[in-house]
């Protein structure tokens, strides 16, 4: 297993990312949080390893028009590099569901425990105090104003968060823990999500 690790690590570096956001980081982050699920929900550790190293190995800017694609095209360049690993053929349509299922964009719902995983184990990487800075990081990037300037914690218009980055926290960050699929992510996304709250309400403060 630590030498199909070592292997993936490398193809993702050899590659290209979305954005700084969604760097080798994010990516090491994943695979942790992945792995200590997996362990606490006793899955297959193959499966889950495999898929988290590789989960965005397509590189797609977030407000691409081809966002939406960019975790089937992952998963299908995923199976074929695992294919020259000699990896399990028995677990490359797991590994490839896995990785469909991990994106927000794709709208696909988990239907293993693995997928499940690595779903849970990519998005608690949008919460808490990493969350905020990567939130900022890919505002930044696409070139978003931080937030309205007569009502930047959308009390009385809808949330854009094609226009404002704090948008983007009502939108769906402060959300995401209500819909983590494993216990054992769901007490930790909680603390995350309480972060971003009271990071909010301090900004709130510091801008008003």
């Amino acid at each position: 297993m630590q030498n199909i690790e070592m292997a993936c690590r490398e193809f993702m570096l050899s590659g290209e990312f979305a954005d700084t956001a969604h760097d080798i980081t994010h990516i090491e982050r994943v695979v942790k949080v992945a792995k200590a699920l997996a362990l606490s929900e006793q899955a297959d550790m193959e499966i889950v390893v495999a898929a988290a190293w590789l989960h965005d190995c397509v590189a797609v800017a977030k407000n691409h028009p081809d966002r939406a694609k960019a975790s089937k095209m992952a998963a299908d360049k995923a199976v074929t590099f695992l294919q020259t690993l000699k990896f399990d053929e028995t677990k490359l349509e797991a590994v490839h569901h896995a990785i469909v299922a991990h994106s927000f964009s794709a709208n696909v719902r988990p239907t293993t425990l693995e997928a499940k995983i690595v779903q849970d184990a990519d998005r608690m990487d949008a919460l808490g105090a990493i969350g905020v800075s990567r939130c900022m990081k890919v505002g930044g990037a696409i070139a978003r104003h931080l937030y309205h300037p007569d009502d930047p914690m959308c009390e009385n218009r809808v949330a854009d968060d094609s226009k404002y980055t704090l948008d983007h926290f009502f939108i769906k960050l402060l959300h995401i823990a209500d819909h983590m699929n494993t216990e054992s992510a769901k007490e930790e996304a909680a603390h995350r999500t309480q972060f971003m709250k009271a990071f909010l309400q301090r900004l709130s403060t510091e801008i008003s």
